[in-house]
């Protein structure tokens, strides 16, 4: 984890869209190691992809683990704007 900065960007493809009302629930897979990771909270004025779609993920370290959960994932576009974020 040390070797990952929290401004390296992975490439991900968008595997699928939920419609939750006032919210999005996106699914992307991380091209390389095809890891898949959820978001569930992304604003539908911030999010207009569909499947297949290409975005990325951003990590980072938490300071103070929240019981087995290490890592900030946050989901961006290409211009690095944040659409949401995660903890894994």
């Amino acid at each position: 984890m040390e070797d990952i900065s929290e401004s390296d960007r992975f490439e991900c493809k968008i595997i699928n869209v939920i419609n939750k009302g006032d919210w999005y629930g996106v699914t992307v897979e991380e091209i390389e190691s095809g890891g898949r990771v959820y978001f569930g909270r992304t604003k539908p004025e911030l999010f207009n992809y569909q499947p297949g779609d290409v975005l990325y993920i951003g990590v980072k370290a938490l300071i103070i683990p929240l019981e087995d959960r290490t890592m900030e994932v946050s989901l961006y576009d290409k211009n690095d704007n944040r659409l949401d974020w995660t903890i894994i």
